[in-house]
């Protein structure tokens, strides 16, 4: 929040959501500490965001998507709280093919926004759903995630997309 901050310059707002009173606590603290005057933290979750519609420019997420089971609902709430022609950035982990289920339901894979994955296809099929264009991948990166107990790899990647309202 505190980069956005410098890009929207004074006149500008930087608002930051997050589901836990603590992290906003500590947001707060340190913005005052900081004199940062153009940034706002709000308690919520990112499936109903607290955000009223159409009153934002853009939207910047890192790697938290993945932490929802309900990632289409996060798509329509960036689109509903979106200004006409605003953007959506958002980075996160996606996988080549479906992730086995001894990923998927395991607490500290989720906690690494892995286990919570999804295909790159369904990724995307999802931020178009929510009524997005100019659906676009900037930039990714392969990585692999290995099970030694089945002595198998998983393919995943971190992605980067652009989208506009």
């Amino acid at each position: 929040m505190f980069l956005a901050a410098s890009k929207v310059g004074p006149t500008g707002r930087a608002i930051g959501v997050d589901m836990t009173k603590e992290m906003i606590d500590k947001a707060k603290r340190i913005a005052t500490e900081h004199g940062y005057q153009n940034v706002d933290f709000r308690l919520g979750e990112m499936e109903s965001l607290p955000i009223d519609d159409e009153s934002v420019d853009a939207i910047v997420s890192n790697c938290v998507v993945n932490l929802s089971p309900d990632k289409s609902k996060v798509f329509r709430e960036a689109y509903r709280v979106l200004k006409p022609g605003g953007r959506l950035t958002v980075s996160d982990i996606v996988s080549e093919g479906v992730l086995p289920d001894e990923v998927r339901t395991d607490s500290d894979a989720w906690a690494c926004c892995i286990g919570g994955a999804l295909e790159q296809r369904e990724y995307l099929e999802k931020i178009i759903g929510a009524g997005f264009e100019d659906v676009s991948i900037v930039s990714s990166r392969e990585f692999y995630i290995e099970d030694k107990a089945n002595q198998t790899k998983e393919k995943l990647m971190s992605i980067t997309v652009k989208a506009y309202k």
